[in-house]
């Protein structure tokens, strides 16, 4: 871990080493469809075909878990047999959650062997009976072409059947949006989300600003949240054909929620908290093709490692740019994503066929790095991310989704407002367990380290109303008359059966990423664990007096202002000015339930309601 991001940090004032070197283009062969288009594959009416050199005779075995299922031929099946299809298609649907890849003309054990034009008509045509039996639909994805010396040329065909589950409203996935400033970060959200592209002048980027002073100087200062959604045929909703964000939430059955981070190292404690608080699944990395990798572009590539979120690079303003300049830019990202700091494979998207590919393999495989040329104006390649954003799969499957709905309710506060009529509303994520409507709730810790019973009146997601939230979702809760006083950024609201653990010393084991001179006992620095941001004291070094930049030490700390609510094993950064470090919690000096004043808090006439 330090090795990958030591650099990213500290050593932004290094020029970056390793070969520049061509984008890795579908090598390996690993991923479903044939491993991704090659450099000689040539193209024909949208579709990819080639020989024996650009399709791999297999790709990996059948796996029992997971979305994806191998069918050699669906022609005409018995009825007792296309109930059982029924039922697998289910489960791979389950598997995830509301989405499952078919590779038709494939047989279990990988081996590509394809199928005629009259079999695999016959093939999709039983696979639209099947989803139309579960009430999914299926968008193909691509046809290949397999050669093996037949006179009758055979295809394989990827499809996507997706279905809304039933137990949720969508399938939603949260991507955080990093990059330098002015690299085009609001404008591409922008066109994205409003379905219009930018003048050049940044049109686009209005509705996304927050502030009065974000639209005067264009700069982003604060997190917003913008929604993109796919319906089940895959195609795009957004604002260009719904009014409302409800309208958008109705109409699709996967969501991607964009936060929009700030740029500018002047904001940088409010990127770090977006990062670390609202758990995105993936991160988009803005660059821009005029300026290449300059400012804090470095650093959030540092943090996206750091936090261990899988993410993808978007080159914008190619239309300000010549060729030349663009493919200089790309081969720059090249050198840092292959160096040993990262230690990533590049894969340039050019093609519908690449997107699928990158969509794929970037899901199964932390390495791998999609990198996207595009422009917000002309709208070059555009489709190509909407492709690939469509197709990308969740991270988590639906076992350990139970896992996680099946433990305490614990949601953690990351905004606090106050409505008109509505009284205080709470934003957050919540990590764990189910919470329902009218379910009571205690909420902590406060600065004297008690926690405090609410009800939570109505939930909202993406701003339409929604009756229960599960674990993994983002949300905000009305609390009614709660007092807005007694609440703060980096609390918790937990079930009153779960005992939480607050304290105000705790150890960690860190990474030093980069410090100027010496890191020692008293130095102060701010921690974010989750969504938790407070100073903290550095009150000792465990076998050290001191620590220098690249050094691994646990560390003892403890926090200047009030006690928060941490985990054992939870990941930890932490920066003061040009110093920073990352690791994570090993050991909590709890203060126990007598201390913290749970049962008085809970007592009759303690702001109940």
């Amino acid at each position: 871990m330090d090795s990958r991001v030591t650099e990213l940090f500290g050593g932004c004032c290094r020029p970056a080493g390793g070969g520049a070197g061509g984008a890795l283009r579908g090598r390996g062969g690993a991923a479903p469809g044939g491993g991704g288009g090659s450099k000689t594959t040539k193209k024909k009416n949208g579709r990819s075909r080639g020989g024996k050199a650009n399709n791999p005779p297999y790709l990996p075995p059948e796996a029992e878990d997971g979305n994806i299922e191998y069918k050699l031929k669906l022609v005409n099946p018995s009825q007792y047999r296309f109930e059982h299809l029924v039922t697998q298609m289910k489960w791979r649907l389950q598997e995830g959650r509301g989405e499952a890849v078919y590779q038709i003309g494939v047989e279990d054990n990988g081996l590509l062997v394809g199928l005629s034009e009259e079999e695999m008509r016959a093939s999709l045509k039983t696979l639209r009976r099947m989803a139309e039996k579960v009430g999914a639909d299926i968008t193909v994805l691509r046809e290949r072409e397999v050669d093996y010396d037949s006179d009758v040329p055979r295809k394989i065909t990827e499809v996507l059947v997706r279905k809304v589950p039933d137990n949720q409203q969508f399938l939603d996935l949260r991507v955080a949006v990093l990059g330098n400033v002015d690299s085009g970060k609001s404008t591409l959200l922008g066109v994205l989300t409003q379905g219009e592209l930018d003048n050049g002048r940044g049109r686009a980027r209005l509705n996304l600003f927050r502030h009065l002073h974000e639209i005067q100087s264009g700069r982003t200062s604060s997190i917003s949240f913008e929604i993109l959604g796919f319906n089940s045929k895959g195609e795009v909703v957004n604002y260009s054909d719904s009014r409302t964000a409800e309208e958008i939430c109705e109409s699709s059955s996967k969501m991607i929620t964009f936060i929009d981070l700030a740029g500018h190292h002047k904001y940088l404690k409010t990127t770090i908290f977006g990062l670390t608080s609202y758990c995105p699944d993936f991160a988009m990395l803005v660059v821009s093709a005029n300026t290449g990798i300059a400012g804090t572009t470095r650093e959030h590539l540092g943090l996206a490692m750091a936090l261990k979120v899988p993410f993808f690079i978007v080159i914008s303003k190619v239309d300000l740019c010549s060729k030349a300049t663009v493919e200089r830019t790309v081969k720059q990202l090249e050198r840092i994503l292959k160096q040993p700091g990262c230690n990533k494979l590049p894969l340039l998207v050019n093609s519908d066929d690449d997107a699928v590919t990158a969509a794929q393999q970037f899901a199964q495989s932390p390495n791998i790095t999609p990198i996207f040329t595009l422009s917000s104006v002309s709208g070059e390649n555009l489709d190509l991310l909407k492709v690939f954003l469509n197709i990308l799969p969740p991270l988590t499957n639906s076992k350990e989704q139970e896992e996680l709905m099946q433990q305490l309710t614990e949601f953690q506060v990351d905004e606090i407002y106050t409505v008109p009529e509505v009284g205080t509303v709470v934003g957050g994520t919540l990590s764990s367990g189910i919470c329902r409507e009218g379910e009571n709730l205690v909420v902590g810790p406060t600065d004297d380290g008690k926690f405090l019973r609410l009800k939570v009146c109505s939930i909202q997601r993406n701003r339409s109303a929604c009756r229960v939230l599960r674990a993994g979702q983002a949300a905000t809760l009305a609390l009614g008359p709660f007092d807005r006083s007694l609440l703060r950024k980096g609390m918790v609201m937990v079930s009153p059966e779960m005992n939480p653990t607050i304290c105000s010393v705790f150890e960690a084991e860190i990474v030093l990423l980069f410090h100027a001179t010496t890191f020692r006992k008293g130095f102060q620095v701010t921690v974010h664990v989750g969504n938790v941001r407070q100073t903290a004291i550095v009150e000792k070094i465990h076998g050290k007096d001191k620590l220098r930049t690249g050094e691994k030490a646990v560390v003892r700390f403890r926090f200047i202002k009030h006690p928060e609510y941490l985990k054992i094993g939870a990941k930890l950064l932490f920066r003061e000015g040009v110093t920073k470090g990352i690791g994570h919690v090993t050991d909590l000096q709890a203060i126990t339930t007598k201390e913290n004043g749970l049962e008085e808090s809970l007592g009759p006439g303690q702001l109940s309601f």
